[in-house]
């Protein structure tokens, strides 16, 4: 199994890249996850699945070990496939996941397209123990149960902020500070952004 690839990006595209590995160019599926996270035209890493069908061998790469193990787990819920897993690492963050799995947030898997209601609670019951576990963050279960998180990305992004950003900053701040206000929120996020 190929674990991970490091060398020359050659190609970055939307849903894939190739990697220049001694000669030798790797076709790697990525997320729009990983696609925003990699430099381009120099020396590269990637955290590598190797998928091996019947028909087909596909090489799925990622920024992180983190949202390599997210997307082991989605893959090992029966309904989910690679393309499906893809797709929700390419429409939210790796932690953004975790937090709605770990917390029984089903309204926010639902929102991956191709996921239903049955499919969203299969993920949750399947998965709840096992993403605490894997990623041994105790901090899962604190940053996404605060209501006014989505209120103030919402007012980040009004006020000009990428979301991506905006997110790193407000789930940092809701790990020191759990019960913080909209409104305290909004503003200690003003003042690292």
């Amino acid at each position: 199994m190929i674990a991970q690839l490091q060398g020359k990006l050659v190609e970055k595209n939307l849903t894939d890249v190739i990697i220049d590995c001694g000669g030798v160019g790797y076709f790697v599926e990525i997320s729009l996850h990983t696609y925003s996270n990699i430099p381009e035209g120099e020396n590269v890493k990637v955290f590598t699945h190797h998928l091996v069908r019947e028909d087909a061998h596909r090489l799925f790469g990622f920024v992180d070990k983190t949202e390599r193990e997210i997307f082991r787990l989605l893959i090992s819920v029966s309904g989910i496939g690679a393309s499906t897993a893809r797709t929700m690492l390419s429409s939210m963050e790796p932690d953004h996941i975790a937090h709605a799995i770990a917390n029984g947030d089903a309204k926010t898997i639902q929102s991956v397209k191709g996921i239903g209601a049955k499919t969203a609670q299969r993920v949750i019951i399947d998965l709840r123990d096992k993403i605490i576990q894997v990623l041994d963050n105790p901090e899962l279960t604190v940053v996404a149960s605060n209501t006014g998180r989505e209120e103030a990305l919402s007012a980040l992004e009004t006020l000009g902020y990428l979301r991506k950003q905006a997110q790193k900053v407000v789930d940092k701040i809701l790990s020191s500070q759990p019960d913080a206000s909209v409104e305290q929120l909004i503003k200690e996020a003003l003042k690292q952004l």
